[in-house]
């Protein structure tokens, strides 16, 4: 298989960053959650997060960065760092938009009784795991009784008003293929998905996100015992589109890890390869700025971002 690399000569793609605009933010991998797919190989015995100091520096730096119009706040499940408020305010308050990367269980944690109205309250954007509509899907891919959780999760944030037309709360889902398979169409399973939740369970909600598994950490695991890797890797390979590799999340992204080093992705992150090829960290630069100069860093993983229709945090790409 042709490394993602030379793909980009060949197509004469020549992928570099722009002014930083999302400033991704992965404050820990401690999670309620232990899924099948996690490429952030979180869970409840993870004892890798954040600390206030790097909190606080990333503040700092948000005040010497404003092209950052977004903060984007990842985990493990985000909500369970001690600091996560303290980030949301703070971005809030420096009128960014924040969103938070939730798998709408962890609202059912101890502690977290009245997480749900603190994000209201900070008219935060929600980006809300669901793989599927199906009760047998979730169940199998993250863990008995999550599907039901999850359910009831989504209707408190409909109570609370998020999902709702003129509300100014946005609730987004994320679907995520239970298999070594592309997703499918976009807006036809948006469709579904508003369809099947809203009959059976009087759900609403915004927009559906469909997202390519990467061929890493848990779900290349699954691949491997499958033995299915090769199989995945060339069906991303065979459909690499041109179009998407232009338009790639890591030109205008960059991923900060729990402890503060610098990454142009979160996928990236996972695999320790950090941004311009040279470990980085929050304190050892003045500015966001910097980023600009380096250059981004790829390997064969990248092909998930740039299959078929694309893949980003956001979505589709096209």
């Amino acid at each position: 298989m042709r490394s993602f690399e030379n793909n980009l000569v060949e197509h004469r793609i020549d992928i570099t960053h722009k002014p930083l605009e999302i400033l991704q933010v992965n404050v820990g991998k401690l999670c309620n959650q232990a899924c099948h797919h996690c490429h952030v190989e979180a869970g409840p015995k993870r004892t890798e997060i954040m600390e206030k100091r790097t909190v606080d520096r990333l503040i700092e730096l948000l005040d010497q960065s404003p092209t950052i119009y977004t903060v984007d706040i990842t985990g493990g499940a985000p909500e369970l760092n001690p600091h996560f408020r303290t980030l949301v305010a703070a971005a809030r308050q420096r009128n960014k938009e924040v969103i938070d990367r939730c798998n709408l269980t962890v609202f059912f944690e101890k502690g977290q009784e009245e997480t749900a109205h603190f994000l209201k309250a900070h008219q935060v954007k929600v980006v809300a795991s669901l793989p599927c509509y199906s009760k047998k899907n979730v169940d199998a891919q993250r863990g008995g009784g999550v599907f039901d959780k999850s359910i009831r999760a989504l209707l408190l944030l409909n109570e609370l008003g998020y999902g709702k037309n003129d509300s100014g709360l946005t609730l987004d889902l994320v679907y995520n293929p239970l298999g070594a398979f592309l997703p499918p169409s976009q807006e036809k399973l948006e469709l579904d998905y508003k369809k099947e939740l809203h009959e059976l369970f009087g759900i609403e909600f915004n927009h559906l996100f469909t997202i390519t598994n990467m061929p890493i950490k848990r779900f290349l695991d699954q691949l491997v015992r499958e033995n299915k890797y090769e199989e995945y890797m060339t069906l991303l390979a065979n459909n690499f589109n041109a179009t998407a590799a232009s338009i790639v999340m890591c030109r205008n992204l960059i991923s900060i890890g729990w402890d503060g080093n610098i990454y142009d992705c979160d996928f990236n992150q996972m695999l320790d390869i950090p941004s311009g090829k040279t470990k980085t960290n929050i304190w050892d630069i003045e500015t966001f700025d910097q980023i600009n100069k380096s250059p981004i860093a790829f390997a064969n993983h990248c092909y998930g971002c740039t299959a078929g229709a694309g893949s980003s945090c956001g979505g589709k790409l096209i």
